[in-house]
């Protein structure tokens, strides 16, 4: 008994769609390529599932690209020339955009202002106050983060000097410096420090000049 024929309808079930679609395409693939062997046919099958998923064939002795360009000699349509023209649009936008630009910023610098109306100077005169001020606060952030770090260190020097004076005066009540001259960094530190002069030295080794202890 013969197999009743189907009612040719969308499948509303989409698991028995799915399946449908599998076993059909598996037929018609086997079909393209059966013609491609027994009649020497040049064969380009494209399909996309109602999920996207693509499946090609194309005859080894050709390529999808020279049955496309066959298809347009014979029916003499151009099936690029609506890509081109899509792609030719886009790039007209994109060199407007770069034109806009360049002149935009030729008029913050003060160049190409003779077509500007009076609302658009104003118009310009703003951004550019707008811009200044943001610069402003920029500048004022970085000099009092820089002024900090400067009282900062110069905070650990002092802190640091205090302490090797309290160090040598502690060893002169034990009866001297107890240092010897050896030639040695510690030994001319030492020495600077008991004529006074450890906090200028100490201020130079770290790097501080006097426009850093202006800033402090």
């Amino acid at each position: 008994m013969g197999r009743g024929k189907i009612e040719i309808k969308r499948i509303e079930n989409s698991t028995n769609r799915q399946v449908t679609y599998s076993k059909r395409r598996g037929g018609i693939m086997k079909k393209a390529k059966e013609l491609t062997v027994l009649c020497d046919a040049e064969v380009s099958l494209i399909m996309f599932s109602n999920t996207g998923k693509f499946s090609e064939y194309c005859s080894p002795s050709t390529t999808t690209k020279k049955i496309f360009d066959r298809y347009q000699e014979v029916s003499s349509t151009n099936l690029w020339n609506s890509h081109y023209e899509k792609m030719q649009a886009h790039l007209n936008k994109l060199k407007e955009d770069n034109n806009n630009l360049r002149r935009e910023i030729r008029q913050r610098i003060g160049e190409d202002l003779e077509d500007l109306e009076i609302e658009e100077l104003r118009g310009l005169e703003q951004n550019l106050d707008d811009s200044i001020k943001f610069v402003r606060e920029r500048k004022y952030h970085v000099i009092a983060t820089q002024t900090e770090t400067y009282k900062k260190k110069l905070r650990n020097l002092h802190e640091a000097h205090a302490r090797l004076v309290r160090a040598l005066e502690g060893q002169a009540e034990n009866g001297g410096y107890g240092l010897v001259d050896d030639g040695g960094p510690d030994y001319e530190s030492a020495l600077a420090l008991a004529n006074g002069g450890a906090h200028h030295h100490s201020l130079h080794d770290a790097g501080y000049g006097i426009h850093d202890l202006r800033l402090a």
